[in-house]
């Protein structure tokens, strides 16, 4: 089906306010190219473009993407190094796109533990689009989910309380402000979550696909999308009670 048509078919009073994506299969990409796998990584940036052009255009509020996990520090030092200076030149060669239209970058994770190049144009770029009113595009940099839980619970320990409720922890998280994910998008075929996001994925739709994360582009998002819009989110109820719930509101 062509991309104008599938779009057309998105309900746009029913678009996932927030969108997670985990970016999967830039190294299976390459290898399959022949190529090493930071060549992967960087052919994904295509697809970070299309994403997040194709979010915007649906109005949806915020992105989240997966660009480095806390795990990730374990793969082949020339690869890391690869990444980290991809992820100082995409941010340069993307702020006037995000500029234009209109996009709020921020961030989770311990940015921190970032190299100081990456940390310094990431907290610039941040800066520059804090005033923008679209859609907020979130990179999860030096992230994992057990990180984000164990962060909160020392804040909470810290503060002396005697017992915890789950608002402490959402006021404790990284994510602190933004909305827990809609729908999330994992690509490759892989069947997890990857400590990604673990607290705020309660009841978020999940939705795999076997394209590799450099192949994803706006088709793709659209029918990931439409996978979202045919389900049921019961939240805990019935069906009934959903249903009623909307027969209600209608009324």
């Amino acid at each position: 089906m062509k991309l104008e048509d599938l779009k057309n078919q998105i309900a746009k009073d029913s678009t996932p306010n927030h969108i997670a994506v985990i970016m999967d299969g830039n190294g299976r990409w390459a290898k399959k190219q022949g190529v090493k796998r930071i060549f992967g990584h960087q052919n994904a940036i295509e697809a970070v473009r299309s994403v997040t052009e194709g979010s915007a255009e649906l109005g949806i509020n915020f992105l989240t993407l997966y660009a480095f996990s806390t795990e990730n520090w374990e793969r082949p030092k020339y690869e890391v190094d690869g990444l980290m200076n991809l992820l100082v030149n995409t941010i340069k060669e993307e702020l006037p796109t995000l500029q234009k239209n209109n996009i709020k970058l921020a961030t989770i994770g311990d940015t921190q533990g970032l190299p100081e190049s990456a940390r310094k144009r990431l907290l610039e770029a941040i800066e520059q689009t804090k005033d923008n009113s679209g859609m907020t595009l979130i990179l999860a940099l030096n992230y994992s989910g057990k990180w984000d839980l164990v962060n909160a619970f020392n804040k909470i320990l810290a503060e002396g309380k005697s017992s915890i409720e789950p608002s402490d922890i959402d006021k404790h998280l990284s994510t602190i402000g933004i909305p827990d994910p809609d729908l999330l998008i994992r690509t490759s075929g892989e069947l997890r979550i990857s400590n990604f996001l673990l607290w705020q994925l309660a009841y978020t739709e999940l939705h795999f696909t076997d394209v590799l994360w450099p192949d994803f582009r706006k088709k793709d998002l659209h029918e990931a999308i439409l996978s979202f819009q045919r389900r049921e989110r019961r939240f805990g109820k019935t069906s009934d009670q959903v249903n009623a719930k909307d027969v209600s509101i209608i009324s």
